[in-house]
């Protein structure tokens, strides 16, 4: 088993930042197995989407002690107008920190910054129910499923498997 994240930094990101947050990007979004991005997505395509974010969007990385970036989230508002008042978040864990806390310590920062922003909840539209690991973890967070979506997300090795709508007040 790899070594805990203890010595983990969770900062804002910077634009010098996108090469680290590809080497994290890049394999998961091949894999086309937990996010709703286009595996064959080019890196500027996906880096437009990472990157660009709506007023009110916040980017993080958590790196090493050395500066290297381990894993990336980003939020905004869930909705525009009336429903602004809870955030959505994505978060990405390069496959080298998979297993070292990585992923909890950005989902703990992120629930702790939309909750000092002002967000009243955080909800995830498209958790794929088949990522074990990231569902078990946001439960431990204090996530409910509200649903789940039958064959919304078409997965390589598993074909059409469910998105979960995952939801916490803050």
């Amino acid at each position: 088993m790899a070594e805990p994240a203890t010595e983990v930094v969770v900062r804002a990101a910077t634009e010098a930042d996108w090469p680290g947050i590809w080497r994290c990007l890049a394999p998961v979004v091949a894999a086309g197995e937990t996010l709703t991005v286009d595996p064959g997505a080019s890196e500027e395509a996906v880096r437009r989407y990472w990157m660009s974010l709506p007023p009110r969007g916040r980017l993080v990385v958590a790196v090493d002690p050395t500066g290297v970036v381990l894993g990336s989230a980003r939020s905004q508002p869930n909705q525009g107008g009336a429903g602004d008042h809870v955030a959505n978040a994505s978060f990405v864990v390069g496959p080298t920190a998979a297993g070292r806390g990585v992923g909890r310590r950005l989902g703990t920062y992120m629930v702790e910054l939309a909750r000092s922003d002002g967000y009243r909840a955080m909800q995830f539209n498209a958790v794929v129910e088949t990522n074990v690991r990231a569902v078990a973890l946001w439960r431990s967070l204090g996530f409910d499923v509200l649903a789940t979506v039958p064959e919304a997300f078409r997965h390589p090795r598993h074909g059409y498997v469910g998105l979960h709508v995952m939801h916490r007040r803050l």
